[in-house]
């Protein structure tokens, strides 16, 4: 675990693939037509929820444990698409055996169109 910083931004990208959206379909039951059919170029549109992981994915890399994850859906995402999300520490706060923190994450398209953007309150445990 490495401390949070007021201002820290980390990153995270990832691809969705057909298979990627086809397994959450299977996993949720959220298998409508628009993610399950491929379109005329053989896209898919990825489920929000599975947009949703890559917030989660860099929350995840800091053993973050969440209490509050607001999520807003700008537009679609698409299997094939590589989307890049940033997440900033906005507050900071120590305490004796945690750091409680806010942070934003604005998630991206490859032209630089906002996808997704999150607002996520919670912790994290001090080492030991």
């Amino acid at each position: 675990m490495t401390r949070p910083t007021e201002g820290e931004t980390r990153t995270y990208e990832r691809t969705f693939t057909v298979e990627d959206v086809q397994q959450f379909a299977e996993l949720t039951g959220d298998d409508q037509a628009r993610h399950t059919e491929p379109d005329e170029n053989g896209r898919v549109m990825v489920q929000g929820l599975l947009t949703a992981t890559l917030p989660t994915k860099l929350g995840s890399d800091n053993e973050v444990l969440a209490s509050t994850m607001e999520f807003d859906f700008r537009r679609p995402v698409y299997t094939g698409e590589t989307i890049s999300c940033r997440s900033t520490y906005d507050e900071v706060v120590e305490r004796d055996d945690r750091y409680e923190f806010t942070s934003d994450v604005v998630c991206e398209n490859g032209d630089g169109e906002v996808v997704l953007t999150s607002r996520t309150e919670g912790l994290i445990w001090k080492d030991e």
